[in-house]
């Protein structure tokens, strides 16, 4: 068993793109398979955070919440400097109204969940991750609103209903965080539960590996559909993530950070709550029925870009300190 975890360890990056290519295989070969597939995200989103949170130490959150320097980095980057690339950026589709709808959701709101998997993949501070997370998702709730009065109009934030958005942050950060403390406590005082904790940790990779092949799988054929009209949303996905490595990298230098909370504040500013934001945007009204597909194409973009970036950003922002500087340099 221990042989077998440390083998997907060690293969892990292979095996997500192994999973979004199975993905991607099932969702095209047999659409019927969308339906059942995007019922399933939610429960295997949050087994993944399950064991994700059980990685991380939580008699130690306390500590990394009063890490007010890391806390100022990351809201910074995702409430004031992420609004101001958005704009720019969303310019690129503000002739189409459901297109602008759907990029403004996806941008505006930072990823709370499978951002600290990556980013712990990439020698990123996840155990502040967490610790801010709880912080991420009220600042995103409050300003979200805010941000698409200001870039869409009155009317139309009079429209958006709130209750899905709140409803997927029970279901997938509340209970899998309550779940993974409780875990933890038992495995402290009997065998049994340290066995359920070993297996859970275990499992990362490989659901992992199913959370990127069911959302794929759920959304592939309808974007493959509609491409014509998503293509042009893809280029502000792509420039995002290109544009959030040096800004992310700048504020975290700025900030004083070390090594892992640059990374985790360079992964913060680069990854979007795509799939926690999916049901507020299947809850808009018929004339944006776009607007989920517009939503998930940014996942498929984001989910290649962190493939990518787990291998990319140890080296932009290395262990060495002096080597980091040259890399910021050079970027």
């Amino acid at each position: 068993m221990q042989m077998s975890v440390e083998w997907m360890e060690r293969h892990q990056v292979a095996l997500y793109v192994a999973g979004l290519a199975l993905g991607s295989v099932a969702g095209l070969a047999w659409p019927a398979v969308a339906h059942p597939a995007e019922l399933a995200i939610h429960p295997v989103l949050a087994l993944l955070l399950y064991a994700t949170f059980l990685g991380i130490p939580f008699d130690r959150i306390g500590h990394a919440f009063r890490d007010w320097r890391f806390l100022s980095a990351i809201l910074v980057v995702n409430f004031v400097l992420v609004p101001l690339v958005v704009w720019l950026l969303s310019r690129i589709v503000a002739h189409d109204q459901v297109l602008l709808v759907g990029v403004l959701f996806v941008l505006l709101t930072p990823c709370i969940d499978y951002v600290i998997v990556f980013a712990g993949l990439a020698g990123g501070d996840s155990e502040r991750l967490l610790a801010s997370a709880p912080l991420l998702m009220l600042a995103q709730m409050l300003l979200l609103p805010v941000y698409l009065w200001l870039f869409v109009g009155a009317e139309f934030v009079g429209s958006v209903e709130f209750g899905p958005f709140v409803e997927a942050f029970v279901l997938i950060i509340a209970l899998p965080l309550v779940a993974a403390a409780l875990t933890q406590l038992a495995a402290a005082r009997s065998r049994a539960g340290r066995r359920v904790e070993q297996a859970v940790m275990g499992a990362m990779v490989p659901l992992m590996v199913a959370t990127l092949a069911v959302v794929v799988a759920s959304q592939v054929a309808g974007v493959g559909a509609r491409l014509g009209s998503l293509l042009l949303a893809v280029p502000v996905y792509v420039l995002f993530a290109v544009v959030m490595v040096p800004i992310g990298m700048l504020s975290s230098t700025v900030a004083g950070l070390d090594v892992p909370g640059r990374r985790a504040v360079v992964f913060s500013g680069a990854t979007r709550n795509s799939l926690v934001v999916l049901p507020l945007v299947l809850s808009l009204p018929a004339e944006f029925d776009l607007a989920p597909l517009v939503v998930v194409t940014q996942t498929l973009v984001e989910l290649v870009a962190m493939v990518v970036f787990v291998r990319l950003i140890p080296r932009v922002i290395p262990a060495d300190a002096r080597a980091s500087g040259t890399a910021a340099s050079a970027l």
